[in-house]
């Protein structure tokens, strides 16, 4: 029987998650969070975490979105470039710990003005 513990949000850099929305303007970080939100797998993911339990691993997430292993970490990976997930780490006594995954947004919103596109997530 394994025990697991949550630990601090991995934040590589980003702003903490926060309850305001943010606007991503940049071109690049425009086309990161469009590309991960145009890929199937990518929006299933998404879908499945927003419907079920916060915190999900990887092969759990393989196994319910119906995604090999290795394809599930490869978009794993995009949505968290793209700054749409906030990855934990579950820690249990047996040392094999695991990542696990959880939604950072529950919106996007896209902007079209003068200025170009605007993203919002929310």
């Amino acid at each position: 029987m394994s025990q697991s513990l949550t630990g601090a949000p991995g934040t590589y850099g980003r702003d903490q998650l926060t309850d305001e929305p943010q606007t991503v303007s940049g071109e690049d970080e425009i086309k990161t969070v469009l590309t991960a939100l145009n890929d199937t797998d990518c929006r299933t993911i998404l879908e499945e975490l927003g419907d079920s339990e916060p915190y999900l691993s990887a092969a759990e997430l393989s196994e319910r979105c119906g995604v090999p292993l290795s394809t599930t970490y490869r978009k794993l990976e995009l949505l968290e470039e793209a700054d749409l997930l906030e990855e934990k780490l579950r820690i249990r006594q047996s040392g094999r710990h695991a990542s696990e995954y959880d939604q950072r947004v529950d919106d996007v919103t896209i902007s079209v003005d003068d200025g170009g596109i605007a993203l919002e997530l929310s």
